[in-house]
């Protein structure tokens, strides 16, 4: 198998492995939330932790990858995240759960921190877009099966059955990348590794995260002043973890990685709140709620390989920026919904978001990873990555920090129905406020110089 395509192959079945196992797990939370008798705030949680591991973790192991070879970091992270997904299936509580889902957040930060960096490792700037674009159509291919997976699992064999699946996917995709998958590519190889940046920024962002979604003001405070260190600290290393003077430097990298950081904080947390809605609020089965979910991934899968091949031949900013405009059309749609609103117009709103997610995230990637240098690759990559992690993250954190300010630590019974459509209405009104924000840190970097 010529590199190219084993590369394409191995970081697309990978790509396709993540985004599975997020959104089939957001169609089975109001399973796992009956079972185990728990509130909206902690099935937030059970989401939001893998999220938060795979943000603290991203960047430390972009930095190992360049240092030790991606090849290395991303087959263990396959295994972690593998493991992570079978312990899933077994825990006896909540807690369990979400401990184990923190340790398939490990393994997921390498697998985010590496993928796209060695698609960009093997192909060459005029081919990055299409190749970054395929990739990104596997992501939203494991996005749109999830809901289905998911739903179909979680009515028929039980949300556990999900976490076996998708453990065993990953073993499969272990084995695909260990035969398949030629090549060490540590084009920071000798460089020392920033052990006390990494932990300062682990360290970060947690407090922050966990501090804004639980609105603890000594943590949101803490998590402040480690990030004036964090930047302070890294401006002055040789080897920093994080590129803060590519940041500072770099004004298409700076502002695309700022746009992509934006897309995700509002968008993300849609799927939660619309499985929930679909679920409480109008009834519907898992199976049926995957189903109308399922609406939104197909359409970014379909655009995003297409939007990927546009951003090859005219401006990605022009492209990423188009797609951050309709994707905030969508989520003002989005904040006017009601116990009333008719199944058609919800599968509209969601078939116009991921149209508009498609046109930004591949040409938004490829300007990041075409305006740094090949050494940079692996920092680039753990950046994409991070922005897309800590924007997810954040975009939980609103939302259960509406849900502890609206309808509080109780389960989502009818008599909280009405609450819980109020929350969801002022979490998509603050999430079309970032995306508007997103369209001017778009449109605000300069022209790619093509390699």
């Amino acid at each position: 198998m010529q590199l190219k395509k084993a590369a394409l192959l191995t970081s697309g079945v990978a790509s396709f492995l993540t985004p599975f196992m997020g959104s089939s797990t957001n169609i089975a939370l109001p399973a796992i939330g009956k079972e185990f008798q728990i509130d909206a705030i902690t099935l937030g949680w059970i989401a939001t932790a893998y999220l938060l591991a795979a943000g603290m973790f991203s960047v430390p192991f972009g930095r190992i990858a360049d240092i030790a070879g991606r090849k290395k970091v991303f087959v263990v992270g396959l295994l972690v995240f593998s493991l992570g997904s079978i312990l899933s299936a077994i825990p006896p509580n909540a807690e369990m759960l979400i401990a184990f889902r923190v340790l398939q957040g490990v393994g997921g930060a390498m697998i985010f921190a590496t993928s796209v960096a060695i698609l960009t490792s093997v192909f060459p700037p005029q081919e990055r877009g299409k190749a970054i674009g395929i990739n990104t159509g596997a992501v939203y291919t494991g996005l749109s099966l999830g809901p289905i997976g998911g739903g179909f699992l979680t009515q028929n064999l039980g949300w556990r059955s999900l976490f076996i699946a998708n453990g065993a996917l990953g073993f499969f995709a272990l084995i695909v990348a260990s035969v398949y998958l030629r090549g060490g590519w540590a084009d920071a190889r000798g460089e020392k590794f920033d052990l006390a940046g990494s932990a300062i920024y682990a360290a970060m962002l947690f407090f922050l995260i966990y501090g804004f979604s639980e609105f603890s003001v000594a943590f949101i405070v803490l998590g402040a002043i480690l990030a004036l260190i964090f930047v302070v600290y890294e401006n002055r290393q040789e080897h920093p973890v994080f590129a803060v003077r590519l940041l500072l430097s770099n004004l298409t990298f700076s502002l695309s990685s700022l746009a992509a950081l934006l897309n995700y904080a509002a968008t993300f947390a849609v799927g939660f709140l619309m499985s929930l809605y679909l679920q409480y609020v109008k009834g519907f089965d898992a199976q049926t709620a995957g189903l109308i979910l399922v609406s939104q991934p197909v359409v970014m899968a379909i655009f995003a390989p297409i939007a990927g091949w546009i951003s090859d031949r005219i401006e990605p900013r022009v492209v990423a920026s188009t797609g951050m405009a309709v994707t905030t059309l969508s989520l003002i749609l989005f904040a006017g919904i009601n116990g009333e609103t008719a199944l058609s117009n919800i599968i509209t709103y969601l078939m116009l978001l991921g149209f508009g997610i498609a046109l930004f995230s591949s040409p938004n990637t490829n300007a990041i990873m075409s305006s740094v240098e090949r050494k940079f690759f692996g920092i680039a990559s753990a950046t994409v990555a991070t922005m897309r992690l800590v924007g997810q993250t954040l975009s939980m954190a609103l939302v259960m920090l509406v849900f502890s300010m609206v309808i509080g630590r109780v389960e989502i019974t009818p008599e909280y129905f009405g609450r819980f459509i109020e929350s969801s209405r002022i979490a998509f009104s603050i999430f079309a406020a970032l995306c508007f924000v997103g369209i001017f840190a778009s449109l605000g970097r300069g022209k790619i110089k093509r390699g």
